[in-house]
């Protein structure tokens, strides 16, 4: 089948996103940007070269993990633990236990990627699967054929096409295109979405990915390091061989300007592979 970007093909057991081919190529990776965090390791610019691969078009939605589970039996992280973190603005009804240095993310029993809020809560099969770890994300991606794609493709796909721009449809943030906070975080919310929307409520990017800006996180397959890149290999880079992070990217639903922009494509961040949180999913790559 040709490898054309927007072109998409079934994949794994009937469960997976669809597949788009990318022809991959030279494009510039990083930002100088004067919005970047330069404590993230964001720039410099450098070209990268990526192979051809395929991508998802969505992050693995609730329904797509809820069939691998019924077909290995997998128990996620979350579960093993006995709790995940949970978004909670609200002072008069947090609970659980307060995440230091974040007091809005809340340690809660019982909160899994079935229910997302705790005990007694749902989710909608089109969501995106969150409360999943990084070892949650690999099991999943080794049951369907396929892996996590890396930083640097992940960059090249968000991207869509279009060349150090700072979102995935140009310069400007428009509130249409993306799943992120607005009003005042993180107490007062005025989107249309109360966590995370659908895996197709936005119009897709240049290559027909949908919500590579905002919504949910995604895991991707490099150890996090923020200068590896600096003097690191420019050809298909894959990071450091081993870290304590892995990477994060996309930004979710609770980025606001104020404190976290990072639904810039450029944009990149971390957590232990262990970790789960009600904004952290992830798409798979090929």
């Amino acid at each position: 089948m040709a490898s054309r970007a927007g072109q998409r093909v079934p994949v794994g057991h009937g469960h997976s996103p669809e597949l788009v081919p990318l022809p991959g190529g030279r494009f510039l990776m990083g930002t100088d940007d004067a919005e970047g965090a330069p404590e993230d390791g964001e720039g410099p610019v450098r070209a990268v070269t990526v192979g051809p691969f395929s991508i998802a078009a969505t992050t693995v939605t609730v329904a797509e993990f809820a069939g691998f589970v019924a077909d290995t039996g997998h128990v996620t992280e979350a579960e093993l633990f006995g709790y995940s973190y949970v978004f909670d603005g609200s002072p008069k009804a947090r609970r659980g236990i307060p995440l230091p240095g974040a007091p809005w993310w809340h340690g809660v029993g019982g909160a899994t990627w079935r229910t997302p809020g705790g005990p007694g809560s749902t989710v909608e099969d089109d969501r995106p699967v969150t409360h999943v770890s990084w070892h949650d994300a690999a099991a999943y991606c080794a049951w369907s054929g396929t892996r996590l794609p890396t930083e640097a493709e992940w960059e090249y796909a968000a991207r869509g096409g279009l060349e150090q721009r700072r979102y995935p449809w140009g310069d400007e943030l428009d509130h249409d295109r993306c799943n992120i906070w607005r009003g005042v975080f993180p107490v007062l919310h005025l989107g249309p979405h109360h966590g995370p929307a659908p895996a197709r409520s936005y119009p897709p990017n240049g290559f027909g990915l949908f919500q590579v800006s905002g919504n949910v996180w995604e895991w991707c397959a490099d150890w996090f390091s923020a200068d590896f890149h600096v003097t690191g290999p420019r050809a298909d880079p894959v990071g450091p061989a081993t870290g304590n992070a892995r990477v994060m990217r996309g930004g979710s639903h609770l980025c606001h300007r104020s404190y976290c922009n990072r639904y810039r494509v450029a944009a990149r961040s971390a957590n232990t592979p262990d970790s789960s949180t009600g904004n952290i999913g992830f798409r798979v790559a090929r």
